[in-house]
């Protein structure tokens, strides 16, 4: 008779070549759905659990045997982290796989916002060459300007080092001053925000960062700085940006993530040319999905092997 393989129930498809690598070694389920039903009948005989989307709070209320959970990512917020602890269910990530490709994304943006090449564009190279011209003459070069970073972790700190190659002073607010990379100086809120050209915003959501650019944060910066939040939405007041762009109160904005998300008609209002709205893909690219895939698979078979996760992130769950 047979060995009965595990079932690993992913909630997304991953990477090919991974998920046939799971496939050799267990029973692998792709949910039809990722609606709140269909994951908690899927759950109750899986053996591991590798998330992609938004699992429903009460999801460990229905498994059996569940060994483990694995983000296929880096964010926390898909997965109900109290109640995967209170059930004694190790979760475990995968931290930097998509470092490169959200410090790349906050680059573009300060590109787009500041240095908007379509705008330069020739689409007719004899006749736009005299109008596209004067549009150049408004563009700010990033060198000297001052870029603020709420959150300097492994996203944030990767990012002040390419800014500071760039010829950016960086300063930064972070909960600890002294793990401040070299050559970024501490701020604190008030000042990070009134002095800083560029604000991003790549902080978690936590109970201090819900709604930390709020109307009174967002009028202490300067009339011409640029925000970009690819941190979480609720971090952004939105009502409160969006009026600070349509009165000529700041100078732009670059959001890749949303107080709701797909974005609902209403959220933001048309015709504002400074802000520029991605469907939360600042950590998405062919090359950080493979290392999201890669390192997927390799904490769910270091679990069917009987090994502990390399990349815990709840280990009281051994205590």
């Amino acid at each position: 008779m047979s060995a009965v393989l595990p079932k690993v129930l992913l909630t997304n498809p991953m990477q090919e070549a991974e998920q046939a690598r799971l496939a050799a070694s267990a029973q692998v389920i792709v949910a039809p759905s990722t609606d709140a039903d269909t994951l908690r009948a899927l759950i109750a005989d899986a053996d591991v659990l590798v998330v992609r989307a938004k699992l429903p709070d009460d999801i460990f209320e229905h498994q059996t045997r569940l060994k483990g959970v694995v983000r296929h990512g880096v964010g926390l917020d898909m997965i109900p982290m109290p109640q995967a602890t209170a059930h004694r269910i190790p979760v475990a990530n995968v931290p930097g796989s998509n470092t490169a490709s959200v410090v790349e994304y906050c680059l573009n943006a300060m590109f787009y916002l500041q240095r908007n090449m379509q705008s330069l564009a020739l689409q007719d190279p004899v006749g736009d060459w005299a109008p596209a011209r004067p549009r150049a003459d408004g563009m700010v070069e990033l060198s000297g300007q001052t870029l603020g970073i709420v959150g300097v972790g492994t996203i944030g700190g990767a990012l002040a080092k390419a800014a500071m190659a760039l010829g950016m002073n960086v300063i930064g607010l972070a909960r600890r001053p002294e793990s401040l990379p070299q050559g970024v100086a501490f701020a604190d809120k008030q000042t990070l925000f009134s002095q800083a050209d560029i604000v991003v915003l790549a902080c978690p959501l936590t109970d201090e960062t819900r709604n930390l650019a709020d109307a009174q944060t967002l009028a202490m910066m300067k009339r011409n700085a640029l925000l970009i939040n690819v941190s979480r939405g609720p971090v952004v007041n939105t009502s409160a940006l969006v009026a600070a762009l349509q009165e000529g109160r700041l100078g732009g904005a670059a959001l890749d993530v949303h107080d709701v998300q797909p974005i609902p008609p209403g959220l933001y209002p048309a015709g504002l040319d400074r802000l520029l709205l991605t469907p939360h893909v600042a950590g998405i690219t062919q090359s950080s999905m493979a290392r999201m895939s890669r390192g997927a698979a390799d904490e769910v078979l270091r679990l069917l092997q009987g090994q502990r996760f390399v990349n815990l992130v709840n280990p009281e769950v051994f205590e």
